[in-house]
């Protein structure tokens, strides 16, 4: 008898599914999401009449600590097989919230009444009401929620070290994200989220500020973007809308003081966001500290990956046009070719709408905490036009560009600032094939080592593994904190 689940309830002293069927007992039963599978084995009867699995909502990834899953619709499979689930009312828990109508649905522990219409206006003009920036505090947020890693992760660390009387809130979009050691979670459009954002002196981001953001007296705003550009952004965008160029002009009236990677950095932000009167701090990327003083083999433990492995990371950019990766790469075709293991590093801003890739020798990071690391852990860089080819370039270690739609890139969906193909500090490919070849090609790298060296000089100049010290030192001696 095909086996079918029966009944399923939450338990949560476990924070798990208590899932029940009939039928034959499945040998593994698995809560399966984009970014996220929770396991189980299964308990028959002896009379073999039914049978039960308990399912954590809970899960570890990379070696980190056991957290609640991702956000999102999660399949219910049976030895690989989807089936439905039964109705199951939403149950809010200390880490989550799940219900299940044929698939379960897990969201973060917001109560259901802030996520109305008449919700989120009460806690937005008891946001509005607070006097603020009374808390020697700092709300860190990098990427809209989905990581604490970037630069507001590494300014973290060197402030919890320097400054440890100082509360440290990073938000979140659910409490699948983990945070630094000491730090606390608020989860974004909760109450607490917005206490948080209100009380705090300081605030760190490296994206736009969003839900009415209302500056409190004496509230400091420090914007570390998230990447020296190559691409085209903000008021340089071809066909910019008059109503966004609005929205660009009034989210940097917002910032007190914005970092830049290099002189070329500044140059461009300070235009693209008419950034023309407030500070810019030229002081490197504290996220590429790690790439000095980090360890690469602790990274490659924690990713299971020996030693003696060749490592390939892939981390194209997001496309203007589509909602996920793009697929001009067979992952598990160039590990066989290349005889590497390759590393898949989708963009932040396609984290929710994709879905891990997997195969063999192919691991997915896309929802690894921090890029910097997986830079490190890299023997070489496959990438477009990714900011990340600047940070990469710091290590001095090959960067290679598959690039199959660089002509309707540059000249329609955002264009660059400068000839990257005249310039590029690695060889640029159009296909799979070409990419194999010039891997398998030292000459390939060793004629693009003048314009590496010239690369470097120009955008890496300060990722001398002192940039979260210097960034530090300006918050703490202008008095934005008390250390």
């Amino acid at each position: 008898m095909t086996s079918r689940v029966t009944s399923v309830r939450v338990d949560e002293e476990q924070q798990a599914l208590l899932i029940g069927g009939e039928g034959t007992a499945p040998a593994e039963i698995e809560l399966a999401g984009r970014r996220a599978v929770s396991r189980a084995g299964v308990d028959a009867d002896r009379d073999d009449r039914g049978w039960s699995a308990v399912l954590p909502l809970q899960a570890a990834r990379w070696g980190g600590p056991v957290l609640p899953l991702p956000s999102g619709d999660y399949a219910l499979l049976l030895d690989g097989r989807a089936v439905d689930v039964p109705a199951l009312e939403t149950v809010v828990l200390a880490g989550l919230r799940v219900g299940a109508d044929g698939a379960v649905r897990i969201d973060p522990p917001v109560d259901p009444v802030y996520e109305t219409a008449e919700g989120r206006l009460a806690l937005e003009g008891r946001y509005a009401a607070l006097p603020g920036a009374g808390e020697n505090a700092v709300f860190f947020e990098s990427f809209y929620g989905q990581s604490s890693g970037c630069n507001p992760g590494a300014i973290d660390r060197e402030l919890a070290a320097r400054a440890p009387g100082v509360t440290r809130y990073w938000s979140v979009v659910d409490l699948s994200i983990p945070v630094p050691e000491g730090a606390i979670a608020v989860v974004e459009g909760s109450p607490e989220w917005w206490r948080a954002r209100a009380d705090a002196r300081l605030l760190v981001v490296n994206d736009w500020l969003r839900r009415r953001f209302d500056r409190k007296p004496g509230q400091r705003v420090l914007q570390t973007w998230h990447g020296t550009p190559l691409k085209r952004l903000a008021l340089h965008r071809p066909g910019l809308h008059p109503r966004r160029w609005l929205a660009v002009f009034r989210e940097s009236r917002r910032w007190d003081a914005l970092l830049a990677q290099n002189p070329y950095a500044e140059r461009v932000l300070r235009k693209a966001y008419a950034f023309l009167q407030r500070p810019v701090w030229v002081d490197g990327y504290p996220r590429n500290d790690v790439l000095v003083t980090g360890d690469a083999a602790r990274i490659r433990d924690a990713l299971g990956i020996g030693p003696s492995e060749r490592v390939l990371l892939y981390a194209p950019t997001w496309r203007d046009d589509r909602s996920e990766m793009v697929d001009f790469l067979d992952p598990t075709a160039l590990a066989e070719a290349a005889d590497a293991v390759v590393l898949v590093r989708g963009h932040s801003r396609t984290i929710r709408p994709g879905r891990d890739q997997a195969g063999s020798r192919v691991i997915d990071v896309t929802g690894y905490p921090d890029t910097a690391e997986l830079l490190l852990a890299a023997d070489a860089l496959i990438t477009d036009y990714s900011s990340v080819m600047f940070d990469f370039s710091a290590t001095g270690k090959p960067i290679y560009f598959l690039v199959p739609d660089l002509e309707h890139y540059r000249g329609k969906l955002r264009g660059f600032y400068f000839d990257l193909p005249a310039r590029a500090p690695g060889p640029l490919v159009r296909t799979q094939e070409e990419l194999v070849a010039a891997l398998s090609d030292v000459s390939a790298v060793a004629e693009h080592a003048a314009s590496y060296v010239a690369w470097q000089a120009q955008f890496n100049g300060r990722d001398d593994g002192s940039a979260s010290a210097r960034v530090v030192d300006r918050i703490l001696d202008l008095g934005w904190l008390d250390g």
